[in-house]
């Protein structure tokens, strides 16, 4: 709490100062008069967020514990919105169909300013938190090794703290909370776009789970991508009694892949492709009548997107004309390549300075450093205790291509920027058990209050200095979108695939319950797991 009252002092004595964005001519009618107000209404807000760490804890620990994948959010969703509902916000459920899916909102009129974040977890990344090796709660079943556990709990903070304030000052403005559904099939998203969640947003604040306080305007290093399943039907018949009788669409599918691969070395090196076989058949004495095959199609621009995927297509045509057999395919997800609004990035990397980051214990150390070790890591530096300058567009001879979120989407369509925030561990391998370690301990805890600061004091900016919001889609309109528009890959009748990763809930859903946290038992998950934080090798 010394870091915390030390920050507040800083920000009340700035109130008797005026702000070098009062002084500029542009900014000096809307916003010279209360630059101390503003300033004052920053330092409750701080206090406020930490006045709700322990909710925020409780809300990382519990989210983390359903540990549930992309479309089958029920416990997290249902978990989110009865906390935001708790606190006045009005929730609407079941946005573009997704069940899990849904919007929290409070306030009314301009700036509609938006707070998202992913809930969605990774198959196979089951973990006790706080322990430094593999070790799953439960073998095989899933579990958050991205950390998605922390950025809704991080605005629903942000959001409390904020609702306070507008209230008793009478701010006039609309918070808008939304989750990031099934953000690892990037296949919620451009649905949002498309049927109009965002329409009257005017600044989109996401936060995605990181190692540093960070922010970055300008276009990113990473990919977009197109995912699509490939389905091919033949005919039945003995494998062994009259194969000749039968029409293989597993052989279409091996052949695809074969293709694919064959292919990839004549593609451009930005480009990122990896398939998997969602159905290769019933049994092996039976010639396989259908066999899917999906494949993620990464490119860094919309248009090179589109060549990858219609080589996709003539490779299924081509598989199909081998093995007389016939194909559809269907999309799964989209992703546009980001690009981040370089006013609003400004904006929340000056409140990022402000805030600093957290005060790491010995014992937070320890884990990471014991962590990066197993992971063979060449160094183990532990976790940052500095803070990196803010990020600056890639420029295009440099791009490598990469990950993709369908955050891009979004961006695409109102000033957007993404907050990174320190809750989890530098130096892993992502997508991987070792990112749930950190997601359920302090580091977690204290990367989420430090984020949900900065997010805040970021929503104060936007809400009463309208000037930041205009200068924001002056860039939108006039830098970002002036040569380069949105076309979405899916149509009016894509539906969202809601059916994926139900096989796999239906299979562990059971077991999860029986470990879902209880925090009118236990102040921690640690305590109620029974795990001496933190766990390590002993060397």
């Amino acid at each position: 709490m010394t870091r915390t009252r030390s920050l507040v002092k800083m920000l009340l004595a700035l109130t008797l100062a005026t702000p070098a964005w009062a002084q500029t001519p542009a900014a000096r009618p809307a916003a010279a008069a209360n630059p101390a107000r503003l300033t004052a209404q920053k330092a409750e807000a701080v206090k406020g967020v930490d006045e709700l760490a322990k909710l925020a804890q409780e809300m990382v620990d519990s989210v983390f514990s359903f540990g549930e994948l992309g479309f089958q959010e029920v416990e997290t969703s249902k978990y989110l919105t009865g906390q935001l509902e708790k606190f006045g916000f009005t929730v609407t459920r079941g946005q573009s169909g997704i069940p899990t899916a849904w919007v929290a909102t409070f306030g009314s009129g301009k700036p509609v300013i938006a707070l998202g974040s992913d809930i969605d977890g990774i198959p196979q990344a089951s973990q006790k938190p706080g322990v430094a090796y593999h070790d799953p709660i439960i073998s095989g079943a899933p579990g958050h090794g991205e950390g998605h556990n922390t950025g809704v709990p991080l605005n629903i903070i942000t959001a409390i703290a904020v609702k306070k304030i507008m209230e008793r000052d009478k701010l006039p403005g609309t918070l808008l909370v939304w989750p990031g559904v099934a953000e690892e099939l990037v296949a919620s998203k451009a649905w949002f776009v498309r049927d109009g969640m965002f329409k009257d947003v005017d600044v989109n604040l996401f936060t995605h789970v990181g190692n540093n306080l960070g922010v970055s305007w300008g276009e990113g290093g990473g990919n977009g991508l197109v995912s699509v399943e490939y389905t091919f039907e033949g005919e039945t018949a003995h494998s062994a009694g009259a194969p000749w009788r039968g029409r293989s669409a597993l052989d279409a599918v091996e052949l695809m892949s074969a293709g694919w691969n064959y292919r990839r070395e004549h593609l451009r090196l930005t480009q990122r492709s990896h398939s998997v076989i969602t159905n290769g058949g019933d049994q092996p004495n039976v010639v396989p009548r259908n066999a899917s095959i999906w494949f993620y199609f990464r490119e860094t621009d919309q248009p090179h997107i589109k060549e990858l995927w219609e080589i996709g297509n003539k490779m299924a045509e081509g598989a199909a004309l081998m093995t007389n057999t016939k194909w559809t395919s269907r999309i799964l997800g989209t992703a546009y390549p980001q690009h981040m609004n370089k006013v609003v990035a400004e904006t929340v990397y000056e409140n990022i300075k402000t805030v600093g980051l957290p005060t790491w214990s010995d014992a937070d150390q320890t884990l990471a450093k014991a962590l990066q070790k197993e992971l063979g890591n060449p160094t183990q530096p532990g976790l940052a205790t500095s803070l990196e300058p803010i990020g600056m567009p890639v420029k295009e001879e440099d791009k490598r291509g990469g990950g993709s979120d369908d955050i891009g989407d979004v961006s695409w369509n109102m000033p957007t920027v993404t907050l990174r925030f320190p809750s989890n561990i530098p130096g892993l391998p992502g997508h991987n058990w070792s990112s749930a370690i950190a997601s359920a301990t302090p580091i977690a805890h204290k990367g989420v209050v430090a984020g949900a600061k900065v997010q805040a004091m970021t929503v104060l900016d936007l809400l009463t200095r309208p000037e930041l919001v205009q200068q924001a889609w002056d860039y939108f309109n006039n830098v970002q979108t002036k040569d380069v528009k949105y076309i979405p890959f899916i149509t009016r009748d894509t539906p969202a695939p809601t059916h994926l990763n139900k096989a796999i809930l239906d299979k562990y859903r059971e077991e999860m319950k029986k470990y879902y946290y209880d925090p009118t038992k236990y102040s921690t998950y640690l305590e109620q797991l029974g795990i001496q934080y933190p766990t390590v090798k002993k060397q």
